[in-house]
């Protein structure tokens, strides 16, 4: 007869879960994993592929006051370890969204989505921002300072720690929700904008954006792209990625979600230990649409191996 109380006894200890979660500004996340802007539309792209309920979250698509059609094509352009494009913020407008994408997103996702506001002037932002800011579902404002800013003659917004903090100052007077500014790479010094936003009142930063690329059709010797120069993502900014978080969450006291060149879990876990909080996946996607699912199961595995039980644990932990 099998001694069944003996076996129990002896039976080795199951090793505990990984616990994948973090907090973000409040908001908790089951895992940090949270696709990008831009690169998962406003969900209802992905939900035939799988449930997106798996992921911690994910930030929608750039969205402006007025709709807008975008740049001309062609406005894509691969390269090696990545990607160019020049889709110039494509979308339906503020009121679209409110009206239509945030009601269809709530029948299938039902965690608090990153709304991406984007602009053309302060008082742009700050408007979009107040609306978004009304919405239940929306759980994280981020703010894009990577538009050019018209008031200023056609510079982007986030190059200069002034014109980064003027943005971060007028969408927090409007707004009750956490807000993250996101900055662009093509800077000298992306400590002192971070500073800049953070003494303004940023709850946190998201960076990086993409990298100014371009490519050239040599056979008929003009460029790729109908825009000239386009934002390089990929794999191959994710070296680049890695040391502005790791700068940045050295440099200020508010979280930081890292974007850029992720693809695998392992990526996820070294950013992390550079400083990020949440770490946001985005070419990826373009991809492979299972992209981000399958970071998120890798993580457990990728997470044993390394001897990881709490991923909150080795945030910032490379000193």
């Amino acid at each position: 007869m099998v001694n069944k109380q003996f076996i129990a006894q002896n039976r080795p200890a199951e090793k505990p879960a990984a616990d994948m979660s973090v907090s973000l500004s409040g908001l908790r996340l089951d895992n940090p994993v949270v696709p990008a802007s831009g690169t998962f539309g406003y969900g209802n792209e992905f939900r035939d592929f799988y449930d997106i309920n798996i992921l911690g979250s994910f930030s929608f698509k750039g969205t402006t006051r007025d709709a807008r059609f975008g740049n001309p094509t062609p406005r894509i352009a691969e390269c090696t370890a990545g990607m160019i494009n020049a889709v110039g913020l494509q979308n339906p407008g503020i009121d679209a969204v409110i009206a239509e994408e945030l009601p269809r997103l709530k029948t299938f996702f039902h965690k608090p989505v990153i709304a991406n506001i984007s602009g053309f002037s302060v008082e742009e932002y700050a408007y979009c921002c107040e609306r978004i800011d009304r919405e239940p579902q929306v759980g994280i404002i981020e703010v894009n300072v990577s538009c050019p800013n018209v008031r200023h003659g056609g510079m982007s917004f986030g190059t200069s720690p002034e014109c980064a903090a003027e943005v971060t100052r007028a969408v927090k007077a409007v707004t009750t929700k956490p807000v993250y500014i996101k900055l662009s790479p093509n800077v000298t010094d992306i400590v002192s904008i971070a500073r800049a936003c953070e003494e303004a009142g940023a709850d946190g930063i998201c960076l990086i954006n993409t990298l100014l690329g371009m490519r050239i059709d040599v056979r008929n010797r003009k460029a790729v792209i109908a825009n000239t120069m386009g934002g390089f993502s990929g794999a191959a900014v994710f070296p680049v990625a890695v040391r502005m978080v790791y700068q940045v969450a050295k440099a200020c006291k508010i979280p930081v979600m890292g974007c850029g060149g992720v693809t695998t879990a392992r990526d996820v876990i070294e950013m992390m230990m550079a400083g990020a909080t949440a770490v946001q996946v985005g070419a990826a996607n373009l991809a492979n649409p299972y992209a981000s699912k399958e970071i998120v199961e890798a993580l457990p595995a990728e997470m044993q191996r390394l001897g990881i039980g709490r991923l909150s644990d080795i945030i910032g932990i490379v000193e």
